[in-house]
């Protein structure tokens, strides 16, 4: 049986990206609800982190003249990099504190 190539505009892949992106919902589960099969789903996902547009694998915003980053932005990206070590440090550390609650209250009502 010979399988049919659907195209889809550029709207629906965007959005099935945004949905995938801002819902945090796995990539087979929207595949599912759109209809659509999940390795296209996933391979418009990984254009979209990449490039910025899930339909060009050109990127949407074109780097400094010399593709060299300027030290504003170099410090800003080493701050964002930092405060994100720092939220994943406290996610870490709160997951931990979460499941020794978890364990306590399961002792506890036995």
């Amino acid at each position: 049986m010979a399988s049919r190539k659907r195209i889809y505009d550029t709207e629906f892949r965007e959005g099935a990206v945004r949905i995938v992106t801002e819902t945090g919902k796995p990539i087979p589960e929207v595949a599912e609800d759109l209809g659509i099969h999940p390795g296209t789903l996933h391979s418009w996902v990984s254009r979209a982190r990449r490039t910025g547009s899930p339909s060009s694998d050109r990127p949407v915003a074109e780097p400094s003249p010399g593709g060299r980053v300027r030290e504003r932005e170099r410090a800003e990206l080493e701050r964002l990099r930092t405060e994100a070590r720092e939220k994943d440090k406290r996610i870490r550390e709160l997951e931990r504190e979460r499941d020794v609650c978890k364990r306590f209250v399961a002792l506890w009502v036995k």
